[in-house]
């Protein structure tokens, strides 16, 4: 019998537990942890360059930690830069933290970020963390992942200094552990349910993430936006709709669309009832060039604004029947049909590809100005679903010379039976604008007698200290004040993001949540003294929450264990003693024949808790047997608390139910 040597984390982070549709997500067998590292000091093993130009070397010119670092020199471009496939190694739809220190050359912005191909053949680009400067810089427990369907993965680093050299140096990636969520706290949807929807945005990438999930769903399920995958760049499928002309007689009108990069996503929202805001259909940005040229050529010359009119009502029409016939259950409730299309002083945008010149806008370049909105609302309001609402969204709608042009825009169009409401993203600052200017643009827009949508809410504080943390909390109180104050206005309030971390603005601290899953002081300051709020529920005391940390901590040790081939499908396994118990979970009648045995395969290990985990989030279905087995605490419910013994019991933290 061959022996092996194999790194195995002594907690639930064994894989984690997985989201996702359980068919494509169970493996087969027990997952491995992954525990990958290089401190750089002998070898650059399984990095790549990505513009194939890059020389990558072990360097003894800068170091962060021994004696060397990686070395990348010989850039030409500012996307040249280290690459690491990590699809050859991680599994999809289970998260992971990557760990690095690096640094630039001489001052410049320094990123590290993801590449896959999508089932399409279509690659995407996402920026996981950006830091400025010229020292070593930590890039700590950034969070990745994947779904099953994409190939060709890379983490990789790029400078926007071509010229430069990058150094990294520790590098490590990790199974992400599973953090508890705080379950003696408020619900921040329970308690604004009966003034509106609270909701926020995620993608695909948070469905591997557990602790994620949960926290969503207790807090923000009442809506949800993708913050990317229905944009215009993410929905348009070139290669399709060069397909269709050639198919059709060289009609250039048509533009094809895709869902696929939402897949996975729109599929959960289906699944679990999550009401859906589109974002978004009409924008000068994330839009890309080729839509408005002839030919629909990369480099043509920019089309007719007859024609854009009719690759306009052809594009909203394919985007809404698509989503109707792919996914027939999906309450797509409103649509932000144009956004941003009015600068702050209350003028179009100048003409121009965004591509090129970042805010200019195409639609500008193919119109003269922004007479396309009309267009956009008249072909949505044709083509969406009779009950979705539409809306015009914008940032820095409180500042005047852009107020006044939407109400203006606003108004003509409720005239015409076109649009529905307004949607204020209010992305704010701690210093600006004040609550009262704020309250300002709320009064404004209500007085429209449009609908209003708070869509993109975060608020920035450059002072990350506790003071500078609870003057966030009362900026995010006055903010709530005015926001309650109009709710008969509006009907949704939707935060963009749900974890520091996770935000597009993530270094100033901007959401109610941190990494840590943990509810920061703007949180309570929004959930104390509303009026006419619903009783909050409570279910964990503090007692349980100080248990919970301590597996958080037991989970970030790691052993170096030895096991034969053959037992490595077994390793995780463990026999408990068969204890009948009725389970009055689902219909009663499931008996346990093992408790913690979720998969009902004769033993205990890593499957179950992603399986009980997938059940809790609602992402898979257990039968009657399983839900007795499952529920180890036998109080006749399966919840949160059966999903902590049992990741306590696999730990070895206790050692019976």
């Amino acid at each position: 019998m061959k022996s092996k040597k194999l790194k195995k984390l002594s907690a639930l982070v064994l894989a984690g537990a997985v989201t996702g549709t359980m068919a494509a997500l169970m493996p087969s067998s027990v997952l491995a942890a992954v525990d990958v590292s290089n401190d750089f000091e002998s070898n650059v093993e399984g990095w790549t360059g990505r513009g194939g130009v890059e020389v990558i070397e072990v360097s003894d010119e800068s170091a962060h930690g021994g004696s060397s670092a990686m070395c990348v020199s010989g850039r030409e471009k500012s996307w040249n830069g280290p690459q690491f496939r990590i699809d050859e190694i991680c599994e999809p739809n289970v998260e992971y933290t990557v760990n690095a220190w690096a640094k630039s050359e001489w001052y410049s912005t320094l990123s590290l970020s993801m590449e896959y191909t999508d089932s399409a053949g279509d690659r995407h680009y996402s920026n996981l963390k950006s830091v400025q400067g010229d020292q070593w810089t930590e890039f700590s427990d950034v969070k990745v992942s994947f779904t099953d369907e994409v190939t060709n993965v890379y983490i990789y680093f790029e400078c926007s200094d071509a010229s430069c050299k990058i150094y990294v140096d520790d590098f490590s990636i990790k199974d992400a552990p599973i953090i508890p969520i705080q379950e003696d706290i408020p619900s921040l949807k329970d308690v604004y349910k009966n003034y509106f929807k609270i909701g926020t945005a995620i993608g695909p990438p948070n469905l591997s993430s557990p602790s994620f999930m949960n926290l969503f769903e207790k807090h923000f399920s009442g809506s949800v936006t993708l913050g990317n995958e229905m944009k215009p760049d993410y929905v348009l499928d070139q290669r399709a709709t060069l397909a269709y002309m050639e198919e059709n007689s060289g009609d250039d009108t048509n533009p094809q669309v895709s869902f696929e990069a939402s897949k996975k996503m729109l599929e959960y929202c289906s699944k679990n009832n999550i009401p859906v805001r589109g974002h978004t259909l009409v924008w000068h940005s994330q839009t890309p060039d080729w839509f408005f040229k002839e030919g629909f050529s990369n480099d043509g010359d920019w089309v007719s604004k007859e024609k854009m009119i009719q690759r306009m009502e052809n594009y909203i029409k394919n985007v809404m029947e698509t989503l109707e016939k792919e996914y027939p259950d999906l309450d797509i409730y409103a649509w932000d049909v144009v956004n941003e299309a009015w600068l702050d002083d209350g003028k179009p945008r100048t003409a121009g590809s965004n591509n090129v010149t970042n805010g200019n806008s195409a639609w500008v370049q193919v119109f003269g100005d922004n007479s396309f909105i009309e267009y956009a609302f008249k072909f949505a309001r044709q083509y969406a679903p009779k009950d979705c609402k539409l809306y015009y969204n914008d940032y820095n709608e409180y500042i005047d010379g852009k107020t006044n042009a939407i109400i203006e825009m606003a108004t003509d169009l409720k005239e015409k039976g076109l649009i529905d409401g307004i949607g204020m993203q209010s992305h704010l600052d701690v210093s600006f604008p004040s609550a009262s200017q704020y309250k300002k643009a709320l009064e404004k827009f209500a007085a429209t007698g449009l609908d209003i949508q708070i869509t993109e809410l975060d608020v920035t504080t450059s002072d990350t200290s506790e003071a500078g943390l609870e003057k966030q909390a009362q900026y995010y109180s006055d903010i709530f004040d005015a926001i309650v104050e109009y709710k008969d206005n509006i009907s949704a309030v939707v935060l963009w993001g749900v974890t520091d971390d996770q935000s597009w603005r993530a270094a100033k601290l901007p959401l109610l949540f941190d990494s840590k899953f943990q509810a920061k002081p703007a949180f309570y300051a929004i959930v104390d003294d509303i009026p006419d709020a619903p009783a909050v529920t409570t279910t964990e005391t503090s007692e349980t929450t100080e248990e919970s940390s301590e597996i958080t901590e037991e989970s970030s040790v790691t052993e170096e264990t030895t096991v034969s081939e053959t037992e490595e499908s077994t390793d995780n396994t463990t026999d408990l003693p068969i204890e009948t118990v009725e389970s009055t979970s689902g219909s009663g009648t499931g008996t346990a024949t093992l408790l913690g045995d979720v998969t009902c395969d004769g033993g205990i290990d890593v499957r179950d808790v992603t399986l009980l985990n997938q059940y809790i989030v609602k992402m898979a279905d257990l039968s009657e047997d399983a839900l007795a087995n499952a529920d180890v605490i036998a109080d006749g419910t399966v919840d949160l608390k059966d999903l902590g013994q049992l990741k306590k019991y696999l730990i070895k933290v206790i050692d019976k139910f």
